[in-house]
């Protein structure tokens, strides 16, 4: 099985997902640190979507400053737009695998798409 991770080193409950899926023998695990690499408002949109969950819910707002731009009550497309040219506002870590997309807070979500 193959999984993507929108990874930030930075992040301990990125890490201990990035280490989950390093220790199934199963997953091929592709790492993409996002802010090095963002995904486009496109990629978002779909990866939400398969997530299940809105733009919105996937805005990190803790130590960012998505409050202030007003981005919590923000249309999806201009929260998708601003994730894509700020990748800081991205909730992370962000798994997919051919079950589906989970964006893994707590880091145990992501065995559901395993």
């Amino acid at each position: 099985m193959k999984a993507t991770i929108w990874h930030n080193p930075k992040c301990g409950t990125s890490r201990k997902t990035l280490a989950i899926l390093e220790n199934l023998s199963k997953v091929d695990v592709e790492v993409v640190e996002y802010l090095k690499d963002p995904p486009s408002a496109e990629k978002l949109a779909q990866l939400y979507k398969d997530a299940g969950i809105t733009p919105n819910e996937g805005l990190r707002t803790r130590g960012t400053d998505a409050a202030e731009r007003g981005l919590p009550d923000a249309s999806a497309e201009e929260v998708l737009a601003a994730m894509a040219a700020d990748p800081i506002l991205i909730e992370r870590p962000l798994v997919e695998t051919d079950k589906g997309v989970r964006l893994c807070r707590p880091q145990d979500r992501v065995l559901e798409i395993l």
